[in-house]
């Protein structure tokens, strides 16, 4: 039953993805990247090993693609800061999967719903450009 849910929420997250703005692509990975912290909390609380580590390299690699995203050429300040943020968000998830630390995941997911509070604010006649700098 477990298996055949992940697959039915895997097709369905790919299926949203294939008609996605690139707007909502990056709400997506906002959301994805907060949901795998708070699984990755909860390991932690439950001293579940194996699940925090799956869960943590998820969130580092959602956190590393909207790093990835950002457009530095056209972003100017707020590309600089935003990739500051993520590096500092990047080292704080490390010290949490190190030491355990579930107060590095909330600072981190402070963080990331500050973030997405200003991206899912943008006006929808704005949501057509392609990165999350241009926006922002």
């Amino acid at each position: 039953m477990r298996k055949s849910l992940q697959s039915y929420r895997k097709v369905s997250v790919e299926s949203e993805i294939s008609v996605a703005t690139p707007h909502r692509i990056i709400q997506m990975m906002f959301e994805g990247a907060l949901q795998r912290l708070a699984q990755s909390r909860y390991a932690i609380e439950n001293n579940d090993v194996q699940n925090k580590g799956v869960y943590i390299g998820k969130a580092v690699g959602i956190v590393n693609g909207l790093n990835n995203s950002l457009n530095m050429d056209e972003g100017g300040d707020i590309s600089n800061n935003l990739s500051d943020l993520y590096d500092f968000m990047l080292r704080r998830i490390s010290e949490a999967n190190l030491n355990n630390d579930v107060q590095a995941i909330d600072d981190v997911c402070e963080i990331l719903r500050t973030i997405k509070e200003g991206w899912d604010a943008i006006p929808i006649e704005q949501h057509h450009m392609a990165s999350h700098t241009e926006a922002v």
